[in-house]
């Protein structure tokens, strides 16, 4: 089984303009998650997926694979899905480009319950929220799900509410790291937006609207999401006091 993790990245970013080649403890944010993902046991290949060409030129020269696609897009997983009609794969692992502190054993994570149930089209990796500022940020996508661990909502809302039990014991956030399968992920791009996908501003919830299942992992999650210049500076704090920074540079 082919198991190919691609990267999105693009150049236009609207909170963070450039943010794929802005640089953490020296080496671009692209490079760091390259080299991150390719320690990955489970993957066959690893690809950046981007419509930038200066993106593509820092990819090779990280000695990585970059994939060329179309700048028309909205949505990363309809890059990702031109990219895969290009390098193939059984399972298509998203993994998105502003995590420089992503693992390979979340990868592999992520992979492992599709590798035991054929059943499954769409895991996604999740940690714990125990404080309240990450319950209340609008860039992280809270989950709640049911006992099988499949996703019954996703919002960038404080789910579950606390007035009544008041502690973090069901409160949990998306980590972006999505396995599809190959089939699942184009039939995933078209499908009909849905209402609560665009009210929520959550990719998933359309898949969750449609009635498919979306396992959810449970993972120790390290580092943070880059989403401003301010979480720049603070991965860069953080970065030189990483181990795997240290393995791999």
């Amino acid at each position: 089984m082919k198991i190919t993790a691609i990267i999105p990245a693009r150049m236009g970013s609207s909170r963070f303009p450039g943010k794929p080649l802005a640089k953490i403890c020296g080496h671009t944010m692209i490079e760091h998650v390259l080299r991150r993902v390719s320690l990955a046991k489970s993957l066959s290949e690893v690809v950046v997926a981007t419509c930038d060409q200066v993106i593509a030129d820092e990819v090779t020269r990280c000695g990585g694979r970059a994939v060329m696609t179309s700048d028309k897009h909205e949505r990363c997983t309809d890059r990702i899905e031109e990219a895969a009609d290009v390098v193939g794969g059984d399972i298509i692992v998203n993994v998105q480009g502003d995590e420089p502190f992503v693992t390979p054993e979340m990868i592999d994570l992520a992979v492992a319950p599709m590798l035991e149930d054929a059943a499954l089209v769409c895991t996604n990796l999740m940690a714990r929220i125990t404080d309240l500022e990450t319950l209340e940020d609008p860039n992280e996508v809270k989950v709640v799900f049911d006992r099988n661990r499949d996703a019954l909502y996703m919002s960038r809302e404080p789910i579950p509410s606390l007035k009544k039990g008041g502690t973090f014991d069901h409160a949990w956030k998306q980590v972006c790291v999505i396995p599809f399968t190959n089939r699942f992920l184009h039939q995933f791009s078209r499908l009909e937006p849905t209402p609560l996908e665009i009210r929520e501003s959550v990719d998933m919830m359309r898949a969750i609207e449609h009635g498919f299942k979306v396992r959810m992992v449970p993972c120790e999650a390290t580092g943070l999401s880059v989403d401003t210049e301010g979480d720049r500076a603070e991965a860069e704090r953080e970065m030189a006091k990483d181990p795997l920074f240290n393995q791999i540079f």
